[in-house]
């Protein structure tokens, strides 16, 4: 392969760890697997990152910017302020769907970072960042429809993120879209209840 700069090869070995790691699970993420998945030396991995937990830190924010960016975009300007959490909500819910593999490669990574210390911080920076868009995306429809909350949007978040990752994991783990449909809506509803 010619010459490629450190710059031009981080995001091709970003998408080969994600290519890798979900198709295979996070303990198959080795340097060596990854490098063999873009077809370049070991050595340029670690030379572009450093270590495998700098190579895994940067699929963690990979994969929550790619999420995220899917949610915000989906934000609408024109819907009262329940209807702008349902909409947001299915727009959450439809990521789970259409990409189980990204949130289950979420999932093993967040949980192989609590074991790591060289991770945690990562890990910290990718449920904030969850929280704070998510918290962002409820002022931002409190403030547009004029609707004023009982609670403060980083708990109402957090509480629909508690939720949501349980659903989740329902999800991966025991698929039943009609219950996952039911579950989804009363957690819409109790996030309602609370804002």
């Amino acid at each position: 392969m010619a010459h490629v700069s450190a710059a031009e090869r981080r995001p091709q070995l970003i998408k080969a760890a994600i290519d890798l790691m979900a198709r295979e699970g996070v303990a198959a993420g080795s340097t060596r697997a990854i490098a063999a998945e873009l077809g370049v030396a070991q050595a340029t991995v670690h030379y572009t990152f450093g270590t495998k937990e700098d190579l895994y830190r940067a699929v963690m924010e990979q994969l929550t910017e790619d999420l995220v960016a899917q949610v915000e975009r989906t934000a609408p300007t024109d819907l009262s302020f329940e209807e702008t959490i349902v909409t947001l909500s299915e727009a959450f819910w439809r990521t789970v769907l259409e990409q189980p593999e990204a949130h289950q490669l979420l999932t093993e990574i967040s949980m192989f970072a609590l074991r790591t210390p060289h991770l945690k911080e990562a890990l910290h920076s990718h449920y904030s960042q969850v929280l704070a868009v998510t918290a962002k995306l409820i002022s931002e429809a409190a403030e547009r429809t004029g609707h004023q909350l009982a609670q403060p949007a980083e708990t109402i978040a957090r509480f629909f993120l508690a939720g949501f990752d349980g659903l989740t994991m329902q999800h991966l783990s025991l698929p039943d879209e009609g219950a996952e449909r039911i579950c989804l809506g009363a957690l819409v509803s109790a996030v309602l209840a609370m804002a």
